[in-house]
Parts: C-alpha cells; structure tokens; sequence
C-alpha cells in the first residue's frame, strides 16, 4: 500500500485534498474537498496513479476482459484518456446530456451493440453521474459490470451503484486518505472525527 501512503501525503502537500467547509456541487455541505483535476498538473505523480489504475483492472478484470475506456467530462475523462493510451484501448465517453446540435449522441466514439466497457471517474460520492452515465449506455445496449474511481468518498456510491448489479473499485477512499494524513501528523485528530461523522451521517 506504499502508493496509498505516498499519493494522499502528495493529495495533501499540492492542496488537491484540503479542509473546513465546503458546498458540493450536489449542494451539500463537506468537511473537506478534493479536487483531482489537479493532479494532471504533476505530470510524474498523475502518470504513476494512472499506471497503478492500469495494474488494478490488469489484475482485477484482465486487459482482455472488456472492449473499451468509458468516462464522464470533465474530472474522469482526462484520466480515462492517460489510461486508454497506457493500455491501447479504444475511448468513448458520455455527455452529462446530448448535444443540441450535430448529430445529438450523448455516447461519443465508436460504440457497437453488446460492447463491454469499463467506466472510468475521478471522485465518487452518490454515484449520481456515474449511475446516469450507465443509463445512456444502457439504452445503447452497452453494458458496465466495473467502475474505477480514483477518490471514494465513502457517501453511498458503492451501494447505489451494487443495486444496479455494478462493481465498484477505488485507489484509495476519504477514510484511509485522512488516516494517513493523521499518522504523519499532517491532520489533527479533529479533522479525521470530523471526517468520520460524515462518512457515517
């Protein structure tokens, strides 16, 4: 778990995770935001959590195992796009909602009926845009059975996602990223409370 440890110090040192108040684009209120578009601005750091993405569905699923990268603009689509050059694999995304002009595909890139894909976000919380994602796919006849996050935030994605008969994986979630942050004493232990009550709410 050496990359675990190294990337939430790194999260924390670029002021990519930081805490106090926050209001989520879902109009909650939060202890603490991450904010993973960052990371592509550190070029070193964003290739290695991309490669330790690469080794987590290499082992998990196989490279064989599905036919493309799929992902949602803005936060997971840069890091979908890294993987797909790492790992030669054909890229589609989906739009929040179809484009009013053109051709009015909310699923772009080569799609074909039966494909298997593996999506791919950055930060998960409800699962709320992943969950809309899969639908538009679906009606494409295009099945998800995994989804990779970088950043769990541990507030019910997994589960809506489980109801939907979908695997969610993540690198690392708010809990262990904190706990980190508090074993090196970068975080004091009202932070992580602070963390934990939300998790738990």
């Amino acid at each position: 778990m050496e990359f675990v440890k190294e990337f939430a110090i790194f999260l924390h040192q670029k002021g990519i995770i930081k805490f106090g108040e926050f209001i989520l684009a879902s109009g909650k209120k939060s202890s603490y935001y991450v904010d993973l578009r960052l990371v592509p601005s550190y070029p070193h750091e964003f290739r290695k959590m991309v490669k330790f993405l690469q080794n987590e569905i290499t082992q998990n699923i196989g490279l064989d195992n599905f036919d493309s990268i799929v992902s949602v603009p803005t936060g997971g689509l840069v890091i979908a796009s890294a993987l797909a050059i790492e790992t030669v694999k054909p890229l589609i995304y989906v739009r929040s909602k179809p484009k009013d002009y053109g051709t009015s595909k909310s699923v772009e890139g080569k799609i074909y009926d039966g494909m298997k894909v593996v999506m791919i976000d950055d930060v998960a919380t409800t699962g709320g845009s992943v969950v809309n994602a899969i639908k538009s796919l679906k009606e494409v006849n295009i099945s998800v059975k995994d989804v990779y996050v970088i950043v769990d935030r541990m507030e019910g994605a997994e589960h809506v996602l489980s109801e939907l008969g979908v695997n969610m994986h993540s690198i690392l979630n708010i809990l262990q990223i904190t706990e980190v942050l508090y074993e090196q004493n970068l975080v004091d232990v009202n932070i992580l409370e602070k963390v934990k009550i939300q998790i738990n709410k």
